[in-house]
């Protein structure tokens, strides 16, 4: 997940067993959840009523449903615990939005209002995801349209070539950790790696096996070069 600082930063962001509050049962609600359920908080929905989907998520144990009416939104805040690490106010009541995340903040939460985003700490930017591969895209607001277009353009361009790589570079990383302690030479290995033309014909056609064998030869060329210069 990204959060949106004033400076336009996009964070990527952890929220795997965090406190997730959504005051608001509806669509607005139900396509905010969807952001985050990927992540798997803890996720309680505050509602008088439910979409489908929401109902959905209940059954399968993704979500807590709480059929509940904010009507003093102090009273409210104060009685969840413990305190939501982020409260989402998706609401049809943007007078009810804005004060559930005004209240919220006093609280240290994160928030997020659907209808005010000058009252939000984040964003939720497109996301181009392919694989383990994700892009985040935002327009800071000015045009959601137009990241969505800019989010299916660049899922376009990552081939199963770049899903390869990110997989072998993984592999690669956790090897070199163990043998090199110095982060300059770990880097210059992995670059190397990351622009071999043989490694990158290997993992073209798919052959991963033979990509990683090539990578491990390289790495221990590194090894013989560093002990031989330590000699």
């Amino acid at each position: 997940m990204y959060l949106l600082e004033e400076t336009q930063l996009l964070i990527d962001f952890n929220f795997s067993e965090k406190n997730i509050v959504v005051v608001g049962g509806g669509r607005e609600g139900y396509k905010k959840l969807l952001k985050f359920i990927s992540e798997q908080p803890k996720i309680k929905v505050f509602s008088r009523s439910f979409s489908a989907g929401m109902k959905r998520l209940s059954r399968e144990g993704r979500v807590e449903l709480v059929n509940f009416e904010v009507c003093n939104v102090d009273s409210f805040i104060k009685s969840l615990n413990p305190k939501p690490d982020v409260l989402i106010a998706a609401t049809d009541n943007p007078a009810l939005n804005a004060e559930l995340a005004a209240k919220a903040k006093v609280y240290g939460c994160i928030v997020y209002a659907v209808d005010n985003p000058h009252l939000s700490d984040f964003r939720l930017p497109a996301l181009a995801e392919v694989g383990d591969f994700k892009i985040a895209i935002s327009t800071g607001g000015k045009s959601p349209a137009m990241a969505k277009v800019l989010r299916k353009r660049v899922k376009e361009l990552i081939t199963e070539e770049d899903l390869l790589q990110i997989k072998l570079q993984l592999e690669v990383r956790e090897m070199l950790k163990k043998i090199f302690p110095d982060q300059k030479t770990r880097r210059r290995i992995i670059y190397d790696i990351l622009h071999n033309g043989k490694i990158s014909g290997f993992l073209r056609m798919g052959r991963f096996d033979e990509a990683l064998a090539e990578s491990f030869r390289v790495i221990e060329e590194y090894k013989s070069k560093v002990m031989g210069s330590n000699r």
